[in-house]
């Protein structure tokens, strides 16, 4: 059968598709997997508990029920959600947005794929443009969205060494040009894979050049504040005009409903909304039908800075802990964890490069993530992304230390064969 150039496209795609379609392989052949490798967030019991009892609330009122499976939402999103969202952000952050504001999709990647493709590519009598991503590494998502091949810039990062072991990504200013090319910015805060928040500074200065040229700065805040709140650094988040602040209920702990939150100005939220009525009609209600009550309540904030932040955090410490016993002796740097639920490993010079590595921990049952994916739109060769690996800790305590002493097994093993 003969294929549009889009289709002969999605069928090249080799990056979160393939990679997705390994990972769930995996999952569900029964194998005694270590999974370190996806973007499951932990099963923490509290958490699990308050949506069991706002889908035991949901189904004793049959109405509610029966209106949130058997009812399509506006394109828009689910109305109530979409108010209680608005009233949170005003009083939590102090915005000056209102329901016009806010539209749902059916996740986070449903919003950038529109959000990419509205803001570039292929333009009526000009040019076309692009997303430019100021700090590489970015989320792996991103890679495939675009319609238009080539869509995507993106700069390598100025490196700060804190220590012996870690480090941190900064903007690198001095390589940033906005041409007429740009068409958006893009950040993700926290940063899937490496755990960095930006600093308010860098967002100052971000915002300073989308609002001199004209552009959106598209920030992907699935793990921030004020939920999911996984950030355990000072950060304050931003909206204006130019912004376009994307949140998520899956980093929450609700995954499988696929519920994506875009906050913009009207012009954005309008097109947002029609293409969903283009692509699925409306986006699901699940997930806005059980989370409605708990953030027009409040009890969002709470569950997620008295719980979700603290879990996180811990596991993020006794990660790093247990990478430093298990990799004593070798070279390796940590990018300092300061959100999100991953740990970005590098490891100077690896004789092998992290596809190789991935092969290996495979073999042995571990899955990770190979850095070199998470690197969109960055043309030059640079040897830094063939050093690097995602690991996800947010799974049972038992795993990870299992994963982590395997994955120092390997590479360990790498550098003694060299």
């Amino acid at each position: 059968m003969e294929v549009s150039r889009f289709g002969r496209k999605i069928a090249q795609t080799s990056g979160i598709g393939q990679l997705m379609e390994d990972l769930g392989i995996a999952d569900s052949q029964g194998r005694n997997i270590l999974m370190l490798g996806g973007g499951n967030p932990a099963h923490i019991p509290k958490v699990q508990q308050c949506f069991r009892s706002s889908m035991e609330k949901l189904l004793r009122n049959g109405a509610e029920f029966e209106r949130a499976i058997g009812n399509y939402d506006p394109p828009g999103g689910n109305r109530e959600f979409i108010e209680a969202v608005s009233a949170l952000l005003r009083s939590e952050l102090g915005w000056d947005i209102g329901p016009e504001n806010i539209a749902l999709t059916n996740g986070s990647q449903s919003a950038f794929f529109i959000l990419f493709n509205i803001s570039a590519g292929a333009f009526e009598g000009r040019a076309g443009r692009k997303i430019l991503f100021p700090l590489a590494s970015e989320y792996i998502g991103y890679c495939d969205v675009g319609l238009e091949d080539d869509l995507f810039v993106a700069n390598k990062p100025h490196i700060e060494h804190i220590n012996d072991h870690v480090f941190k990504y900064h903007v690198n200013f001095d390589k940033i040009n906005i041409t007429d090319e740009i068409g958006a910015i893009c950040v993700s805060r926290p940063t899937n894979p490496t755990g960095n928040v930006l600093t308010d500074a860098e967002i100052e200065r971000l915002n300073e050049l989308v609002c001199a040229n004209d552009i959106p700065l598209i920030i992907d805040n699935a793990y921030g504040m004020p939920f999911p709140n996984i950030i355990f650094t000072e950060a304050k988040a931003i909206w204006n005009e130019h912004t376009i602040f994307c949140m998520s209920l899956s980093k929450l702990g609700l995954p499988a409903l696929r519920t994506g939150i875009v906050i913009a100005n009207e012009e954005v939220v309008g097109m947002v909304s029609r293409m969903n009525a283009v692509m699925s009609l409306a986006p699901g209600s699940m997930g806005a039908a059980i989370a409605t009550n708990l953030v027009r309540t409040g009890e969002i904030i709470n569950l997620s800075r008295s719980v979700i932040t603290p879990y996180y955090q811990q596991k993020a410490r006794a990660t790093l802990e247990l990478v430093y016993k298990e990799l004593d002796g070798t070279d390796f740097h940590v990018h300092k964890p300061e959100g999100a639920f991953f740990l970005w490993l590098w490891f100077p010079n690896l004789p092998i490069t992290n596809s190789e590595l991935y092969e290996r921990l495979k073999a042995r049952g571990v899955l990770i993530v190979p850095g070199h994916y998470f690197f969109p739109g960055l043309k030059e060769d640079w040897q830094h992304k063939n050093e690097c690996i995602r690991v996800n800790y947010s799974q049972d305590t038992e795993i990870v230390t299992a994963g982590v002493k395997i994955i120092a097994e390997e590479v360990k093993r790498a550098y003694n064969a060299a």
